[in-house]
């Protein structure tokens, strides 16, 4: 399987936040012949603590020889040719651009492809998706996409809230992604999004990266495989083939720290109001880490997709809205 999937597809992992000091990830992504990922480089991070992230990121890319920086869609395609990781940097919040729109052009410098509007609570854009109420947008919030949409940044709205989802959608020049998170109509949880949201993204030409955290899928921890594989099914059933990518929201090897900081209100305060948890999250049997990427192949080739439909999914509606958003 895997020099097959080497030959005729290119994969492209919508959302890893993995624990980027273990080699086990950088191991896992080159056995499952992933060619790029989005990978988290801020969270709740301020704007100082974010280029220091990023300083170490460009550390990471002149010490190894298996990742490198995407700058472009191009970089991609180079990724797959030398079996290397791309690494696009993205943020899970607005957080690192303060009170300074002005930062934004600086993480675009920085080649910051990324950015997620609101990570589970307000923020000075708008509302996450574990908000109490969600008012939508700000001005801020709307200046920012407006900035977004001309330096070429992709907008992400995977944990934010519903108001807030549809009118940065509506407010948005260029489509948008939800890069990890599943239909509400396939399984209810607050970080699901609506049909609506869903239908509305695709009609502007967005694409949802379908999530394999088990907890968003209809087993729930008992989750396999196959049932992820039934996920994708049904996000392309409500919004079609060109608009679903994988988007795994893969943790591998995260220590407890990492878990009570993300589950804490405004990185600060833990226990949260909507989370109490340090415990990792638990992915479906059988696709657990990115090693099991020609699983997935597989399983979808065992469940009837065709050839150009998982070359799609895996990686090519990723490239497209890359070239219609990065400039």
């Amino acid at each position: 399987m895997s020099s097959k999937n080497k030959n005729e597809f290119i994969t492209i992992d919508g959302l890893n936040v993995s624990n980027w000091e273990s080699e086990n990830v950088y191991r896992d992504l080159h056995k499952g012949n992933v060619n790029a990922i989005n990978a988290t480089v801020a969270t709740w991070e301020n704007y100082a603590q974010t280029l220091a992230n990023i300083s170490t990121w460009y550390s990471r890319f002149n010490g190894r020889s298996d990742i490198s920086l995407i700058k472009s869609v191009n970089d991609i395609f180079e990724t797959a040719d030398s079996d290397k990781t791309g690494i696009i940097m993205g943020f899970q919040n607005a957080s690192p651009i303060e009170n300074n729109l002005d930062y934004i052009y600086t993480f675009n410098e920085l080649h910051v492809k990324i950015i997620q509007l609101t990570y589970h609570e307000r923020n000075l854009l708008g509302n996450g998706c574990y908000e109490r109420t969600d008012e939508g947008l700000s001005n801020f919030g709307i200046d920012a996409i407006k900035i977004m949409n001309d330096v070429g940044i992709l907008i992400d709205l995977s944990h934010v809230g519903i108001l807030t989802t549809i009118e940065t959608i509506e407010y948005s020049e260029k489509p948008i992604a939800i890069t990890h998170a599943n239909p509400k109509s396939y399984y209810n949880v607050p970080r699901n999004k609506t049909d609506d949201a869903l239908k509305l993204m695709a009609s502007k030409g967005g694409v949802v990266g379908v999530t394999a955290i088990a907890p968003f899928l209809k087993n729930g921890d008992d989750s396999t495989i196959e049932d992820y594989v039934d996920a994708i099914s049904y996000t392309i059933d409500l919004v079609g083939l060109d608009h679903v990518a994988i988007g795994t929201d893969f943790t591998q090897d995260q220590p407890e720290s990492f878990w009570k900081y993300i589950g804490s209100q405004q990185g600060t305060k833990f226990p949260s109001t909507f989370t109490d948890t340090t415990n990792a999250s638990n992915y479906p049997i059988n696709f657990e880490t990115p090693d099991k990427f020609p699983d997935l192949i597989h399983t979808m080739e065992n469940k009837g997709f065709l050839k150009n439909e998982i070359t799609k999914i895996l990686g090519l509606n990723w490239i497209r809205i890359f070239q219609e958003v990065w400039n």
